[in-house]
């Protein structure tokens, strides 16, 4: 291995392509070993928590344990269940999912439903909310969980 600090292009002033790449020989050693476990500590992301809960858990949640955790208005509307346009939404998202080769992201789904809130199940899908004159394509977040999706329709 070669470490990046050790490879140095030489310019000319006129020109600005590397004309020539010099690498000095580099051994393998603790120096090396201790400057990628340094790297790695760097990339490492700040996992996302909601109200203390981590996004793999959130999806293990039922409605109800759920509900615990989103805004009264919210928890209000969902106590009262899931009707059946709310539901053909979800069915809708699952099958785009399915669908979806791995890696990539999901076909859009084209929706009405502005007054419908957001779960962790609709997490990284592609939604169309209609703003009245177009739909606007939204890609959910989990910051969004617990709200509704005519707030991000703009």
């Amino acid at each position: 291995l070669v470490s990046v600090s050790s490879i140095k292009p030489t310019v000319s002033k006129g020109d600005k392509s590397p004309k020539e790449i010099t690498v000095s020989s580099a051994t393998v050693g603790n120096m090396d070993a201790e400057k990628v476990a340094e790297l790695r500590k760097r990339r490492q992301f700040r996992k996302f928590t909601f109200r203390g809960i981590e996004l793999d858990q959130l999806l293990d949640l039922t409605n109800e344990e759920l509900m615990d955790l989103i805004s009264s208005r919210a928890r209000r509307r969902m106590s009262r269940g899931l009707k059946r346009k709310p539901m053909a939404l979800i069915k809708r998202l699952r099958q785009a999912k399915k669908d979806a080769p791995p890696g990539e992201k999901p076909k859009g789904v084209k929706t009405h439903l502005r007054n419908m809130v957001i779960v962790p199940e609709m997490i990284g899908s592609i939604i169309g909310v209609y703003n009245g004159k177009m739909f606007c394509g939204v890609e959910m977040k989990p910051e969004m969980i617990g709200m509704y999706l005519g707030e991000f329709a703009i």
